[in-house]
Order: C-alpha cells, then sequence, then structure tokens
C-alpha cells in the first residue's frame, strides 16, 4: 500500500506533538471544571444514534454476525448519550464529562476535505436554564483564551424561535420542507416555498427574516419583533438576553466578541435550544460548535423524567491550523487545515468569486448597482484576480474587495473551500456542488429551464424500453438533478454523465432521453426534440460561505445590498 484511503492521512511526530499539545491544554480546562474523562466505541449501532437526533450519515457502514447495522460514528454527543442512558442511569446529577476521540463523516469526493475528524468534547449533563448554557460556553471561551488564538468571536443563536415559529404554521408538510431547506442553508428556496403558501403574512415575513438576522442586541431586538407579530412568544429570545447578560456580568470583554445569529442550525437535530460557534484566525469554518439537547435524555435516568444536557467539541484539526504562528509546524502549512480550511485575514479585501461565460455580464452589473467597482472586470485580458473599491463611503462601506473570475460551476468549491468569501452562479451549479453554502438572494438573471427531452420520432420508445429493462438510460451534464428527479418521481433511471452535445445521447441511440437546461428551446427544435418533462426553473443566485457570513459583516452588507435590487 502507499497511500492512505482518500480523506485520511497520516500524521507524524512533530505535528502529532503540536496536537498533543493542543488537547492537553483543553483537557487541562476541562479538568480544572470537574470534567471527567470517558471513552465509546469507534463503531455504534445505528438505529441507537439514529433515536437520538437526525445523524449527518457516516460513510462506513457494516453488519455484524447478529445482523445489526452499525456505523463508525459521526458524532460523539450521541454515544455520550447512550453510554449515560445505559452504564450511568444511576449516577448523581449533573454529570460532567469529557472526551478526545474521532469521528468519521462523509465528504464529497475530490473536494480535498478529510473525512477524519478528532473532537476534544464535553457534555453538561443534568444541569439547564442559562446556568447550565453560561457555563458551557465559558468555558469552551476560557479554553480559547488558554490557546492563545488570534481574533476568535462567539456566535451564539437558538433553534428554539424557528422551530416554535414553524409549529405555528398551518401546513406541516411545509413546515418540514422549510426546516429541511434551512438545514442545507437554502434560503432562496425558503422565501419561494413561503410565499407560494397560505400562511398570514406576519408567519411568512418571520420565517424569511428570522435565518437572516445577524448582530447584536438589535438582532435579538428584531427578533422578538418578527415571533410576536407571528403569535409565537419570546422565551428563547429572553433566554438569549440572559445569557448574554450572564456572560458579560463574568467577562465585560465578552462584548466585543459576541454576537448572535440566526442561520445557526446543525446538521443535528437533537438540539433544543441554544446552539453556538466559536471562530478564530479569520477562518470560515468554526473551532468548535455545540449547544443544548434538552430532550434526548428525558425518561433515560433512574426517577429522573425530565434530564436538561448540553454540549460542545472543538474540532483538534481546526484549532491546530489557527493556534498562534509562532507554533506553527513545518510539516502543516500555515493556513492549511487538517480538513483543508483556509485561514483569511478578516481585514483583508473581501473576495468575491463572479462567473465567465453567459451569467458574467449580468453579474457585473448587479455588483456594480450595489455600488462595487467592476470597471476592472470589463476587459480583464487573461488576468485572473482584480482589485477594486466600493464606491459608497461612510458607515456599511464595504471598502476594498478582490474579485476572481472562475467557471459557474467552480464558484460553489471556491466558496466552500475558503478560496473566496461568496460568489455568483446558478442555481443548477450550486445543486450539482452541494456544498455546505449560505444561499441568501436570487438575483433574478440568467433564467433557464430544467427538461427532460426525447427525439419526436422515437415516441413512446422510452416507455417501451423502461417496461423491458425496468430502467431508463438518461444522458445528462447533470446527474446530481437528473437522479434527484427521478428518485422523487419513482423512476430507476441510469444516469450517462456528458459535458456536451448531450441532445446526441437519444439521437445516436446511446439513451431514451435527456435532461439539459433550455432557455428558448430552439436548440431542441433544430434536433427534433421534444420535452417530455418539466423539472425545475434555474436562475443565478448569490450565495456565500456561512462562517464567512457570520464573522464578516461586509459579506452581509452586499447581500443586503443585492436583495435591494429587487
Amino acid at each position: 500500500m502507499t497511500s492512505t484511503p482518500w480523506g485520511f492521512r497520516d500524521i507524524l511526530p512533530d505535528e502529532a506533538q503540536a496536537r498533543e499539545d493542543i488537547a492537553l491544554t483543553v483537557k487541562g480546562c476541562l479538568r480544572a471544571h470537574g470534567y471527567a474523562p470517558v471513552e465509546t466505541p469507534l463503531l455504534e449501532d445505528r438505529a441507537a444514534l439514529a433515536s437520538g437526533g437526525r445523524l449527518t450519515d457516516s460513510p462506513f457502514k457494516l453488519f455484524d454476525d447478529d445482523g445489526r447495522s452499525l456505523m463508525v460514528r459521526p458524532d460523539n454527543t450521541l454515544p455520550i448519550v447512550r453510554l449515560v442512558s445505559t452504564r450511568m442511569h444511576g449516577s448523581e446529577l449533573p454529570l460532567r464529562l469529557r472526551y478526545e476521540a474521532p469521528v468519521v463523516r462523509a465528504s464529497t469526493r475530490n473536494s480535498g476535505m478529510s473525512r477524519q475528524f478528532t473532537q476534544l468534547g464535553y457534555e453538561l449533563i443534568g444541569a439547564g436554564g442559562v446556568e447550565g448554557d453560561a457555563e458551557i460556553v465559558s468555558i469552551a471561551v476560557e479554553a480559547v483564551r488558554l490557546l492563545g488564538l488570534a481574533d476568535w468571536k462567539l456566535v451564539c443563536g437558538s433553534v428554539r424561535p424557528f422551530k416554535e415559529l414553524l409549529d405555528r404554521c398551518a401546513d406541516a408538510s411545509l413546515a418540514a420542507r422549510v426546516l429541511d431547506l434551512v438545514h442545507l442553508n437554502n434560503l432562496v428556496d425558503v422565501d419561494d416555498l413561503v410565499r407560494a403558501s397560505d400562511e398570514s403574512d406576519a408567519v411568512k415575513r418571520a420565517i424569511c427574516e428570522l435565518p437572516r438576522l445577524h448582530g447584536g442586541a438589535d438582532a435579538l431586538s428584531r427578533a422578538q419583533e418578527l415571533l410576536t407579530a407571528a403569535g409565537v412568544d419570546g422565551d428563547a429570545i429572553d433566554d438569549l438576553r440572559e445569557l448574554q447578560t450572564a456572560l458579560e456580568k463574568d467577562d465585560p470583554a465578552i462584548a466585543a466578541r459576541l454576537s448572535f445569529d440566526f442561520s445557526i442550525m446543525n446538521s443535528f437535530d437533537y438540539y433544543t435550544g441554544l446552539v453556538f460557534k466559536v471562530y478564530a484566525a479569520g477562518m470560515s469554518e468554526s473551532v468548535g460548535s455545540g449547544g443544548r439537547y434538552d430532550a434526548v435524555l428525558d425518561g433515560a435516568l433512574e426517577g429522573v423524567p425530565h434530564v436538561p444536557a448540553a454540549g460542545f467539541a472543538f474540532s483538534l484539526e481546526r484549532l491546530e491550523a489557527v493556534r498562534p504562528a509562532g507554533e506553527q509546524v513545518e510539516s502543516a502549512a500555515p493556513g492549511a487545515g487538517g480538513d483543508g480550511a483556509i485561514i483569511r485575514d478578516v481585514a483583508a479585501p473581501l473576495r468575491i468569486a463572479v462567473p465567465k461565460g453567459s451569467l458574467n455580464r449580468d453579474a457585473l452589473d448587479v455588483l456594480e448597482r450595489a455600488g462595487l467597482d467592476v470597471s476592472p472586470l470589463r476587459d480583464p485580458g487573461r488576468h485572473l484576480i482584480f482589485r477594486a473599491r466600493d464606491t459608497r463611503c461612510g458607515e456599511g462601506s464595504i471598502g476594498e474587495v478582490e474579485y476572481i473570475i472562475v467557471r459557474p460551476t467552480d464558484a460553489p468549491a471556491f466558496v466552500a473551500c475558503g478560496g473566496a468569501d461568496c460568489g455568483i452562479c446558478g442555481r443548477d451549479s450550486l445543486i450539482e456542488a452541494d456544498y455546505n453554502l449560505l444561499q441568501l438572494v436570487d438575483l433574478g438573471f440568467g433564467a433557464c429551464r430544467f427538461i427532460e427531452a426525447e427525439p419526436a420520432s422515437a415516441a413512446g420508445a422510452a416507455e417501451h424500453a423502461y417496461a423491458r429493462r425496468g430502467s431508463l438510460r438518461v444522458a445528462t451534464k447533470y446527474p446530481r438533478i437528473a437522479s434527484a428527479w427521478y428518485e422523487r418521481r419513482g423512476i430507476n433511471a441510469d444516469i450517462v454523465t456528458l459535458h456536451g452535445n448531450i441532445e446526441l445521447g437519444p439521437i445516436v441511440g446511446m439513451t431514451d432521453r435527456i435532461v439539459d437546461i433550455t432557455a428558448t428551446g430552439t436548440t431542441l427544435r433544430e434536433n427534433d426534440l421534444v420535452i417530455t418533462g418539466e423539472i425545475m426553473d434555474c436562475t443565478a443566485r448569490f450565495f456565500v460561505n456561512p462562517g464567512r457570513a457570520r464573522i464578516d459583516a461586509r459579506v452581509r452588507e452586499l447581500a443586503t445590498r443585492l436583495a435591494a435590487l429587487g
């Protein structure tokens, strides 16, 4: 064997020593606060973990000799919950537990992302309310300070307001779909879905605006207004205010580091209240995250019907990447974490991924209308990076900007991996890339339709082939979009991925149909193709790196300007 499997890597002595030093610092902090170490198995019963909440799926699943479905743990909180409920159910509360353990998660192939991470985490079980929240958060802050991390920020939110708001929806299926979209950071589709619904205007406004709220006390006040108008009590907002007061009472300096953001919705849906993330050194990925999960252990402990719980976990790889420059290891390049995360100075120019090709002119026009100087991009030649400035001065000015010219299909990768802070591309490119990106604004240009088509001369042939083979052969440049559409309709489709001249697939008999985009239908008509299915409409969207949106106000400022263009 000459290499490790993709997404995994060896760690050599110098780097391993640096990681051990970081881990010892964090564990020392936790030990000082009375957190005791525990260990759980790498393999867990999948059904047992799934009963605790939504799982980010593991890429490694297997059956044991009893026929049970097992998985390599993608998270450590649910295994700790299982441990407590089965082995420590008679223990005196509160329990304070800590761990250092690897997890394995699914990652997009060929994205440069790791699949194995090491978590340094802790769980507070049996202590609820603001006091419990303040303990969990303040320990994370203390550890960050002990590590000497630069430019760190604490971003807090809560899942309660949004979930209670969705409970006000008359249409339960709408609420479920909206929640899925918010978990996916797709706020543009949330807007479209909610606007077309029969919910009240107050509920619609709150659903669309709440996940976009960010800032200080003003964000909490606006959240309160939206919830009150929609008929939702503001207890969850009061909890965040009390947390802010408690944190600032013990540590007045934290006020400059603390902000609130209601777009934080973890992929694990066992959280019931507070969720929070810690960012540092300009890295767009958080160095740690956690929150409150009060319902998971209810009824699991003897004589205790309700068991509040909260926890937090640092990523050792990201702590390693953002440690002070003097502690960098030669074998680990500064700015590139073990999971591919990139560090960029928050004072650097705002970097925007601008699409080339058919979307380029309209993209430049909307950026110019939003107040940015795009003159260097009007005649770019062979240059790929350009500097310019915001033409608006004073409060809210974005200042210096940096444009990178990329293919629309590559824009999501640049933004997701930290090479750019935000970007513009078509909805199709975002779906096909399938990165964790926060979609904020539908820009309205570049309109086209995704369609299914077949030769007019072969009407009925696809149905006969499907009846004979049990599958439909389809040529497309968009395998993810096509596969999802057929799966929703219960059709077994064999996708043939092509990169151009898709129309030739059925014409030469290689496939039965195509899935492609069309704007005018001219190419279809000239090749004797007729539309047999309408899949979706597609326009250009403005999207951002979620972490960057939480640590760099300029990203949100640009989104607000673009949204105001209508």
